[in-house]
């Protein structure tokens, strides 16, 4: 089955159901391929990268509610086990980065880069808007980093990028994550591996059916 996952790597939820999935997968018996989709929540671009807690609180107007959610996600994240630290955390455009998990999908670390830039956004504080921390980022998962760093410095896949973010909203993803099953079935949030596993069999079953 194919697994279709539309996330942003400055979406915590996108990283908490990630994971989630993945504890879903190791209970599940059929074989599954991943395919990573790119989605922006805030395609705008980001100069000067500031702390994440001061755009939120701007965002809401109220600092106190914007520490009381980012609490609330640490904990959530927490249980799956998974460490965020939001007090590093700072703004970024992920167009660069979408570029570089195409990169790496290419060369067979798709996976991999993924991990990498939520750790490094979520764990590290690394600006992910940065064309060399993607290059370091790059390098740690086994792709060359000068390499990488030639390629976001230019135009390769851009335009192809482009498309895919657009083919997103006209399929009708407007919050991430989205899981889409057999290239037919969305569940979307990060939801609990128990109901990922039971939506991974349920679908199994009508694809066996209509065979």
């Amino acid at each position: 089955m194919e697994i279709e996952i539309y996330a942003d790597v400055v979406c915590p939820w996108c990283y908490i159901g990630k994971r989630r999935l993945e504890q879903a997968l190791e209970s599940y018996d059929g074989e599954v391929t991943i395919r990573y989709r790119p989605f922006q929540l805030d395609p705008s671009p980001v100069s000067t990268p500031q702390p994440l807690i001061d755009g939120l609180a701007a965002k809401f107007g109220d600092r106190a509610r914007a520490e009381q959610m980012l609490a609330q996600v640490t904990q959530v994240a927490a249980g799956a086990g998974l460490r965020l630290d939001f007090d590093r955390a700072v703004t970024a455009n992920t167009f660069d980065a979408h570029r570089l998990v195409r990169y790496a999908t290419g060369r067979g670390r798709a996976a991999e880069a993924v991990d990498a830039l939520y750790r490094a956004y979520f764990t590290d504080g690394v600006d992910v808007g940065s064309r060399p921390a993607l290059a370091r980022i790059a390098a740690e998962v086994g792709l060359d980093e000068n390499d990488v760093r030639t390629f976001l410095d230019s135009d390769a896949d851009v335009a192809e990028l482009t498309a895919e973010l657009a083919a997103a909203r006209s399929l009708g993803v407007t919050s991430v994550p989205t899981f889409v099953l057999a290239g037919k079935y969305a569940v979307t949030g990060a939801q609990e591996p128990q109901t990922l596993l039971a939506a991974l069999s349920e679908v199994e079953q009508r694809e066996a059916a209509t065979r």
